[in-house]
C-alpha cells in the first residue's frame, strides 16, 4: 500500500526537432534518456495545427529504429546513401508554445537554459535563449504583408529576460500549496487514483503498475494557477491533445537563491515573484484594475527558508511566507498625453459599491484568506491633490466591503505616509516599518513544515506565543496576506516588503531552531545577503514595469547611501522618464500580443492601429456580463465558510478536481527526486556545482580576519564585510565586486547555445546549458595607476591571515607535535592491507589498522579493539556483578590476601 506522496517529474526534459518535407517530428526524453515520447507535427496545413500525439512511451532502441525508418522512407530514391531524408533541425529544452498571426503556426522552443535555484532538490530554470521556428512547408505558405510587423512585435517581449520554469516544482503556486498537497490523506489519494483510471484516455497510462505488487508512492501534480501563468494562452491549443508532460509552464517576475551558512550548516534563502499575467503592462499604461478585479503590477512576492543539509519535502525543514504588492483596485489612471514627470490621476469611473475591489479581494481571500492587510504608502497631505485621491476612494472601497463581512474577517487597512516620515529628521522610516511588520507577521503568521522545536517550549519567547496563523500538528500555516501599494508599487513597496521579509526571517530562523530569539539586526550578514537579493528583486520588478532600477533603496531611508548614490538615482529617474514616454507603448503592445489579448484577424483593425487597448482588457465594455454580483454579499461563498484558511488550500471535492494523482513504484524516475538531483548516470565535477557557486554568506559577506565571529547574526561594522576589503573608503564603491541582478546578467563563458548539428547520431543532443547561476560578476573599474594600491590592500600579511608567520622561528614543542603528525600519517598511508602489520609506535596486540575496501588503493582503515584474555574478563565480570550486589564467595588466596593485608595495616 502506498504510505507517501510526492511530486510527479516531467518525462520531457529534453528535445530535439526532426525535420522532413511534410512533417516535423519532435522525439522528446527526460533527462536520462531513457524514456521518450513522439509528437507528430503536420507542416503540410497552411494555417491550422495539426498534432498527433501517440502517447506511447518509447526506449532508446525503439525510437533509434523509429528515426531509422522515417529516414528510409523519406528518402528521394530508395536505397539512396547520399541524401538523408529525415533532418535535425533544432534540439532544445522545453516548448514554450504555439502562435498563429495571419499566416500558419509557429513553435516556440527553450534552446539554452540556466539553474537559478533549488528547492528540495526541484530545480528552477531561466530561458535563456529560444528559437521560433515556422511550421509549415514553403511549398504551402500563404503570405501576407503585415506577418513580419507581427513577428517582430511578438519577439519584443524577450523570453531570456526573467521568464522560470521547472520540471517538477509548480512554481506558480507557493510552498505552502505544494505540501499541502502533498500531505492530503492516503483514503482521498486512492479515490482520487481510481477515478483518473477509469477517465483516463491514455492506454499506457497505468502500464505496470500490476508488476508493482502493490507497493508504490502516489504521484500527484496539480493544475497551475493561470494567473501567474504567461505561456497558457500558447499552450491552450494544445492543452487538450498531448500528454501534460508536453506543457511546460512559465512564469515571469524574479528568482533568487543564496546561501546562508550557520557554523558550517547549509540554509538556503530563496526569493520568488510571480508576475500576473491579467492585465498586465507597462507603468503608466496599466493602472488601477480591470472589470474582473486584475490589478496592474501585481506581484506575489514569496521567500522561502530550507535546510539544505537535508533534500526531502517529508524530512526536510522548509518555511516560507508571502507578500503582495499591485496597483490600488480603483477604475483610475494618468494621462500620459501631456509630457509630464508626475501626469495627473484621473478616476475614470464611478464605482460607489466599490465592484472592482470586491471582485479584486474575494480573489485574494480564496488564494491567501483571511485577515487581508492593506499597507497604503500613498502621501496623504499635498498642497495640490494627487495622490490623496487614491487614499480617499481606496478607503472608501475598504469601509463599504468591510460592513458586510463577518467581524474576524474584515479587511484591516494601514495608512502610513512614507514619504513624509522620509523627509523628517525627528524620525526614522525602517523603525516604524518594524514595528508594523511585526504587527503584520503577528496576525497573518507564516508557513512551516515541521511543528514547533522542543527548545522553543522549554525557552518559550513572548512574541512567539502571540503568533497569528493557523497551527496544524505537522507545522503552521500562513493564513491571510500582506498587500502593500502605494502609486508605482516600486520604490516605497520594495523597502517595506523588505521590512515585513526581514521580519517574518527571523520567526522562519527561530521555528527552524537556527537561532534562539526572533529578531535580526542590521549589519549582520543574514540581514545583508537578504537586503541584497531583495534589491536584486526591486531591480527587476522595477526595469519590468517602470523601466528603468530602483530609484530609493534600502540604504537611502537608512541614510547610510554614499554620495554617488544621489547621481544615480537622477540618472534612474532619466531613465525611467524616457523609457515610459518613448518606448513605453511599443512594448504594451508586444505584452497583449504575447499574453493573446490581442488576436490578429484578417479584415479587423490590427494592433497599431488601435487607438487604446482598453476595449481588450475591459471585457464589459464588449458584451454585457451574464450575471452581477450581490452588492452585499460580495464574495464567494464556498470561500467565506472556510475563512480563515484558503479556499483553494481546502480538502474537498472541487479541489480534487483540478489534481492528477497516480500510483508509481517508488524507484520509478517521474517520482525518484534523488536521481533528478544527483544523476548518478553522467559526469559531473565540484567546480560545476550549483550550490557551490550561489552566493555564500561566509564567502561574500563575512570579514575575511581571523578572529571575526563566524556568525552571520553578529552585527559587523558599516566596512567589516567580504564585498568591501578592496581598497579604501575613497574607492570601495568602485572597487569592490559589483552586484548583478540574477535575472538581467549576462551568461558566464561557458554556456553556449545548444547547437543543430545535424550529423550527430544521438537521439538527443548533449546538454550544454549554463549549471551555475552566475549572480556575482567581479567588474574592475580602477585605473592602472591605481593598481598597486588595490594589490597592497588584497595581499595582507600572513600573520593577520592565518595568525602565524613563517618567518618566525619554529618553536620545539610545534615541530615534535607536527612530526608525530607525519608518522602518524605514514603509519596509516603505507599500511600494507596483505601483511597487515601492527602499528610500529603501540605494543602487539593493542591496536591494529584494518583496510575496510577492497581496493588496493583504498586509504580508509578501521581500528579492531584488543583481544582481552580470560583472566581479565573474569574480573571485570565480577566487578560488574559487585555493583549489583552479588558478592563473589571469597576463595583461599582471596583469604590469605586479605588476612596479610590486616597484618601490615593494624598488628
Amino acid at each position: 500500500m502506498p504510505v507517501a506522496a510526492a511530486p510527479i517529474i516531467s518525462s520531457v526534459q529534453k528535445l530535439v526537432l526532426y525535420e522532413t518535407r511534410a512533417r516535423y517530428f519532435l522525439v522528446g526524453s527526460n533527462h536520462a534518456e531513457t524514456k521518450y515520447r513522439v509528437l507528430k507535427i503536420d507542416r503540410t496545413e497552411p494555417k491550422d495545427l495539426v498534432i498527433i500525439d501517440d502517447r506511447h512511451v518509447y526506449t532508446p532502441q525503439e525510437v533509434r529504429e523509429l528515426l531509422g525508418r522515417l529516414d528510409l522512407g523519406n528518402r528521394t530514391k530508395m536505397g539512396q546513401k547520399g541524401s538523408s531524408g529525415l533532418f535535425r533541425a533544432v534540439s532544445a529544452f522545453g516548448v514554450v508554445g504555439f502562435v498563429r498571426f495571419l499566416e500558419g503556426y509557429y513553435i516556440v522552443l527553450i534552446t539554452k537554459r540556466r539553474k537559478m535555484a533549488d528547492i528540495g532538490g526541484h530545480a528552477i530554470y531561466k530561458i535563456e535563449d529560444t528559437n521560433m521556428i515556422y511550421i509549415p512547408n514553403d511549398s504551402v505558405r500563404i503570405t501576407h504583408p503585415d506577418e513580419a510587423r507581427y513577428l517582430r512585435i511578438f519577439q519584443n517581449v524577450d523570453l531570456s529576460s526573467n521568464f522560470y520554469f521547472s520540471y517538477s516544482y509548480d512554481l506558480s503556486h507557493s510552498l505552502q500549496y505544494n505540501l499541502t498537497v502533498l500531505r492530503m490523506p492516503l483514503e482521498m489519494l486512492k479515490s482520487e487514483t481510481t477515478q483518473t483510471r477509469s477517465e483516463s484516455f491514455d492506454i499506457f497510462e497505468d502500464e505496470g503498475l500490476i508488476t508493482q505488487g502493490g507497493s508504490g508512492v502516489f504521484g500527484i501534480c496539480g493544475e497551475p494557477y493561470m494567473k501567474y501563468v504567461w505561456n497558457g494562452e500558447l499552450l491552450d491549443i494544445i492543452k487538450n491533445t498531448v500528454h501534460r508532460d508536453w506543457l511546460l509552464y512559465i512564469i515571469h517576475g524574479f528568482c533568487g537563491q543564496s546561501k546562508l551558512l550557520i557554523y558550517g550548516r547549509p540554509v538556503y534563502v530563496t526569493l520568488i515573484a510571480r508576475r500576473s499575467s491579467k492585465f498586465a503592462g507597462t507603468r503608466f499604461l496599466k493602472r488601477g484594475a480591470n472589470c474582473e478585479g486584475d490589478v496592474a503590477n501585481e506581484v506575489e512576492t514569496e521567500q522561502i527558508l530550507c535546510d539544505a543539509s537535508v533534500m526531502s519535502f517529508t524530512a526536510g525543514s522548509y518555511s516560507s511566507y508571502v507578500q503582495v504588492r499591485g496597483s490600488v483596485p480603483l477604475y483610475w489612471s494618468q494621462d500620459i498625453s501631456t509630457m509630464m514627470p508626475k501626469p495627473p490621476i484621473t478616476l475614470d469611473q464611478a464605482d460607489p459599491f466599490a465592484h472592482v475591489a470586491a471582485l479584486h479581494f474575494d480573489q485574494m481571500l480564496q488564494r491567501f484568506g483571511s485577515p487581508i492587510i492593506i499597507l497604503n504608502l500613498v502621501k496623504e497631505r499635498e498642497k495640490r491633490k494627487h495622490e490623496r485621491i487614491l487614499s480617499e476612494e481606496l478607503v472608501a472601497a475598504v469601509t463599504y466591503l468591510n460592513q458586510f463581512l463577518p467581524p474576524e474577517h474584515t479587511i484591516i487597512y494601514i495608512p502610513w505616509d512614507m514619504a513624509k516620515y522620509t523627509k523628517s529628521k525627528l524620525c526614522n522610516v525602517l523603525d516604524r516599518l518594524n514595528v508594523i511588520a511585526e504587527n503584520v507577521v503577528k496576525k497573518t503568521g507564516f508557513f512551516v513544515n515541521r511543528p514547533d522545536s522542543y527548545c522553543s517550549i522549554l525557552r518559550p519567547d513572548e512574541k512567539w506565543n502571540d503568533l497569528g496563523g493557523c497551527v496544524i500538528p505537522t507545522g503552521r500555516l500562513q493564513t491571510g496576506v500582506l498587500r502593500t501599494n502605494c502609486v508605482d508599487c516600486l520604490d516605497r513597496t520594495n523597502t517595506a516588503q523588505f521590512m515585513v521579509g526581514k521580519c517574518a526571517l527571523a520567526y522562519q530562523l527561530y521555528s527552524l531552531g537556527l537561532i534562539d530569539k526572533p529578531n535580526l539586526q542590521f549589519d549582520t550578514d543574514a540581514v545583508r545577503l537578504f537586503e541584497e537579493l531583495y534589491e536584486d528583486h526591486g531591480d527587476t520588478l522595477s526595469l519590468q514595469y517602470g523601466g528603468s532600477q530602483l530609484v530609493h533603496r534600502v540604504k537611502t531611508y537608512r541614510k547610510i547611501a554614499p554620495w554617488t548614490q544621489h547621481s544615480k538615482d537622477i540618472m534612474q529617474t532619466l531613465s525611467r522618464y524616457y523609457s515610459n514616454a518613448f518606448s513605453d507603448a511599443d512594448r504594451q503592445d508586444s505584452i497583449n500580443l504575447f499574453l493573446g489579448v490581442f488576436h490578429p484577424t484578417e479584415g479587423k483593425p490590427h494592433l497599431w492601429e488601435l487607438p487604446t487597448d482598453f476595449y481588450l482588457h475591459h471585457k464589459n465594455t464588449m458584451r454585457l456580463l451574464p450575471t452581477r454580483r450581490s452588492y452585499t454579499h460580495w464574495w464567494t461563498p464556498e470561500v467565506i465558510k472556510h475563512l480563515p484558511l484558503p479556499y483553494d488550500e481546502v480538502i474537498c471535492a472541487a479541489n480534487f478536481k483540478k489534481l492528477i494523482v497516480k500510483k508509481f513504484h517508488k524507484y520509478e524516475e517521474e517520482i525518484d527526486i534523488h536521481n533528478e538531483f544527483f544523476r548518478p548516470y553522467e559526469l559531473s565535477s565540484f567546480e560545476d556545482t550549483f550550490c557551490l557557486a550561489m552566493t555564500s554568506s561566509a564567502r561574500d559577506f563575512m570579514p575575511k580576519t581571523v578572529g571575526i565571529d563566524p556568525s552571520p547574526f553578529t552585527v559587523r561594522k558599516p566596512d567589516e564585510t567580504g564585498k568591501s576589503v578592496l581598497g579604501n573608503k575613497s574607492n570601495r564603491e568602485e572597487a569592490v565586486l559589483q552586484r548583478k541582478t540574477a535575472a538581467s546578467a549576462p551568461p558566464p563563458p561557458s554556456e553556449e547555445a545548444v547547437s543543430s548539428s545535424s550529423d550527430d547520431d544521438s537521439g538527443t543532443d548533449r546538454e550544454e546549458e549554463g549549471s551555475v547561476s552566475q549572480r556575482s560578476t567581479p567588474v574592475k573599474m580602477s585605473d592602472t595607476g591605481d593598481s598597486a594600491k588595490v594589490a597592497e590592500n588584497v595581499v595582507q600579511p600572513m600573520k593577520e591571515v592565518y595568525g602565524i608567520s613563517l618567518f618566525d622561528g619554529i618553536s620545539e614543542e610545534d615541530l615534535s607535535i607536527y612530526s608525530r603528525f607525519v608518522q602518524l600519517g605514514q603509519s596509516q598511508h603505507q599500511q600494507d592491507k596483505s601483511s597487515q602489520q601492527l602499528c610500529p609506535r603501540c605494543p602487539d596486540g593493542v591496536i591494529k589498522l584494518t583496510p575496510i575496501s577492497a581496493f588496493s588503493q583504498d586509504n580508509i582503515y578501521e581500528v579492531q579493539p584488543p583481544r582481552v584474555d580470560r583472566k581479565s574478563t573474569e574480573i571485570f565480570q565480577a566487578h560488574i556483578q559487585a555493583s549489583q550486589g552479588m558478592m563473589q564467595p571469597l576463595g583461599k588466596e582471596d583469604s590469605f590476601v586479605y588476612r596479610e593485608y590486616i597484618r601490615n595495616r593494624y598488628l
